[in-house]
């Protein structure tokens, strides 16, 4: 009787790993949601012809979120009474466009309740949202389910910081199966959006704690940056690819390759030969292979620990478990 109680156990344990390993794919929803890419599309260009610097805090609460518990829409939950969640954390309170992902979460309801997981969607708002400042498209496998676990000490303690080498970098990246041509595509992300000055300052000021300056950063640059980056700023946000902040190009490797990437984990680069060699062959190409390249970097960051099958839910709203 044991024995059949055991074998019974081993035979549930592998029925729930394998719906947990049916992966994701292109056309998910085709005969459930046929209509899902159209009205997440829709929404998220209604918000972002309002506002196109929603793009960039768009694409980086997808990478907060694949980066803690795998791409299960966790970034999205908010706290609770007993539990602080990732949301909540000093990486993540500067994110923005949570209201983007709630509205075509609204209209799917309506469309097709139950069936559309906030983690897809928000997969999908980002690569539209990319694609609508000029960036590149890919297609975006679907899938996810939606965890129920957010925890703020696993994101202060696993997300990528602006001051990572590329030693860190390297290591982060890799414990997620991105390898170093990722992390120099996904890099590229820095292409669009604003930082706050305690991000880098410590290049400006007290680089090794004896009031120096980061040699790897060019001195003009540092000039600049410092008319508008005074020691112990907190409040003030500057451009993370001046000039072009608010389309999505090439030109942070052409920064980059001047040493004048914003952070530490951006000069971290030019300290590799693997990844210099691509920042200087988008610099030469005029970043002829990157837009495809960041296309395919993103649909595999985007499969990191999904939850599929049975596991976790689909829920009604993005910032509440059900």
């Amino acid at each position: 009787m044991a024995t059949l109680t055991f074998l019974s156990f081993l035979i549930l344990q592998l029925f729930l790993i394998t719906n947990n390993c049916e992966g994701v794919e292109v056309g998910f929803y085709k005969k459930t949601c046929p209509n899902v890419e159209a009205i997440v599309k829709e929404t998220t260009k209604h918000y972002i012809s309002i506002a196109p610097t929603l793009a960039a805090p768009l694409l980086r609460m997808h990478f907060h979120d694949c980066f803690v518990r795998g791409c299960d829409g966790s970034v999205l939950l908010n706290s609770t009474k007993g539990n602080k969640a990732e949301k909540d954390a000093i990486p993540n309170q500067s994110l923005r466009g949570f209201q983007v992902i709630d509205a075509a979460k609204s209209a799917l309801e309506k469309e097709c309740p139950g069936i559309v997981s906030c983690s897809d969607i928000l997969a999908l708002a980002v690569r539209d949202a990319v694609s609508l400042i000029n960036g590149p498209t890919w297609s975006v496998p679907l899938g996810r389910r939606d965890g129920r676990v957010s925890i703020l000490s696993e994101a202060s303690k696993n997300l990528p910081t602006p001051f990572d080498n590329f030693t860190t970098l390297k290591t982060t990246f890799g414990a997620l199966g991105l390898n170093i041509k990722d992390l120099v595509v996904l890099s590229g992300g820095h292409t669009i959006g604003m930082s706050h000055c305690f991000s880098f300052s410590s290049r400006l000021y007290n680089f090794t704690g004896k009031g120096d300056i980061d040699p790897n950063m060019d001195q003009n640059y540092i000039n600049r940056l410092k008319i508008k980056c005074k020691p112990g700023d907190v409040t003030t946000i500057v451009e993370m690819d001046p000039g072009s902040f608010k389309s999505f190009d090439t030109d942070y490797y052409t920064m980059v390759a001047k040493r004048r990437g914003l952070f530490a984990s951006d000069a971290a680069l030019l300290s590799n030969d693997q990844t210099k060699h691509y920042v200087l062959t988008q610099l030469n190409q005029h970043g002829s292979t990157f837009f495809k390249d960041f296309g395919e970097s993103m649909v595999k960051m985007g499969q990191i620990g999904v939850l599929t099958g049975n596991a976790g839910e689909i829920r009604k709203h993005c910032a509440f478990r059900n």
